[in-house]
């Protein structure tokens, strides 16, 4: 009886009773737009020297303590997840099917980018000429896709962030500790620890994204420009209108009708993840988030913790599938290159097929170059959109992520394994959470 007034009283403010509000993360996220638009536009303006070196600092150091936890979260991650699998009653249906979504919404986006590419012209009126392209630094091609997930070694993958290298060994580790049994025992433990110690280190890095987001909008403002920006009107209205129609008009679709469910609540449930996906621009970054909204949209853990990294690296609706067609057709059209219906077709399997080349990462330069490569176009063309790419970026990888927790639950609606409870109650921003859950024990204690 006595727990109860105890754990009461350590809810109430101390002192006069004055007590800040709590700012919830997404109200910070935005405030973080704001600001960072303002100081952009400033910086811009009056061209202020410390004050854009200091947004590129602040963007540039958020980046990189996100991208540090990249490779051991992704290996461990995928490690765990897929021995996790035999946990879960009929694992291989749920991985098969789960793949078959991916594929699925995958040729529906690129659908949509090539129709929204071929009814408007993206690169007709730009006053760009292939003279103003340049060869990308680094190109994809089918040969270096296929040979490159085998690495040479089990370090530089890690030093060099090849993702598809270390999702390669990951998956070979786990396959292999399934065989083994009992004996991998030891080493499932130890991974499961590691996975935990990064994703708490990974959820501190997410704190900072209010902060993050202030370097990274203000950069890209005060750095590109309105007048850049108006060069790639079209083209940069049609990659948010293609990820707009597929987030907000294809995915509600298949969850409305497929799966059954609301998809407003589904939103509810995971606009944490797609708001830090904007504006991280890293669907791996974004991934313990992503994880976590997706177990409280009634996804069973067992199986979230396989779908979502698998997900996180190969399930790319925006940087894989509407990004890719719609730069094909405006490059296309600058280097005045005709394409015909067998072209559109290579840009569908390509980006069904070769999704996983993004692997999660900033940016997708290699999954166009590989795109370019297959389709003969000119490789120059990636120079063209190199310079608007940030700004791009953002809208590509919330559609990712939006996708990346979109699947798991329509596949646990199928297979009838979809908490529907837990679905319908889900609103709360994991990142507020996560720290009550910190300090729930600490309250306990006191009680007891």
């Amino acid at each position: 009886m006595s727990a109860n007034p105890a754990s009461a009283t350590t809810d109430e403010p101390s002192g006069s009773g004055f007590r800040i509000p709590k700012v919830p993360f997404w109200a910070q996220i935005v405030a973080g737009l704001v600001l960072g638009v303002l100081l952009g536009w400033l910086t811009r303006s009056y061209d202020i020297e410390w004050l854009y070196t200091t947004l590129d600092k602040v963007g540039h150091i958020f980046v990189q303590l996100l991208k540090l936890a990249v490779a051991p979260l992704v290996f461990f991650a995928i490690l765990v997840s897929i021995t996790n699998l035999r946990k879960v009653n009929n694992a291989a249906r749920l991985a098969t099917r789960t793949l078959l979504w991916f594929m699925i919404t995958s040729l529906i986006a690129v659908a949509i980018g090539l129709a929204i590419g071929l009814i408007t012209n993206p690169g007709s009126g730009t006053g760009l000429t292939p003279k103003d392209g340049k060869l990308p630094e680094h190109a994809g091609s089918w040969l270096d896709f296929l040979t490159g997930i085998i690495p040479d070694n089990v370090i530089t993958p890690f030093t060099e962030l090849n993702v598809l290298q270390i999702v390669f060994m990951a998956a070979v580790a786990g396959i292999a500790a399934l065989k083994l049994g009992e004996k991998a025992q030891p080493i499932l433990t130890l991974s499961e620890s590691i996975l935990e110690l990064l994703q708490k280190a990974l959820w501190w890095v997410i704190r900072l994204a209010p902060l993050g987001t202030v370097g990274l909008i203000g950069y890209a403002i005060a750095d590109y420009g309105w007048d850049l920006i108006g060069k790639y009107a079209t083209f940069t209205a049609d990659v948010y209108i293609g990820c707009a129609l597929v987030m907000f008009g294809v995915y509600p679709l298949l969850l409305a009708t497929v799966a059954k469910v609301s998809p407003l609540q589904f939103f509810k449930g995971a606009w944490p993840a797609i708001q830090l996906a904007f504006v991280s621009r890293s669907s791996v970054g974004t991934m313990p988030v992503t994880q976590k909204v997706t177990e409280r949209l009634g996804v069973p853990k067992e199986y979230a913790s396989f779908a979502v990294p698998f997900g996180a690296t190969t399930k790319m609706d925006g940087c894989a599938a509407i990004y890719p067609a719609l730069a094909a057709i405006f490059i296309a059209q600058i280097f005045d290159v005709q394409l015909g219906v067998g072209d559109y077709i290579l840009i569908a399997f390509v980006s069904v097929i070769g999704s996983a080349a993004t692997a999660g990462l900033t940016g997708a330069t290699v999954m166009l170059t590989l795109t370019l490569s297959t389709l003969g176009l000119p490789l120059e063309g990636v120079g063209l959109l190199m310079a608007i790419d940030p700004i791009l970026d953002m809208m590509r990888t919330a559609t990712n992520v939006a996708g990346q927790a979109l699947v798991p639950v329509i596949v646990s609606a199928r297979e009838k394994i979809l908490d529907h409870d837990a679905y319908n109650s889900a609103s709360a921003s994991p990142v507020d959470d996560f720290e009550v859950q910190d300090v729930e024990p600490e309250r306990v204690a006191v009680a007891a």
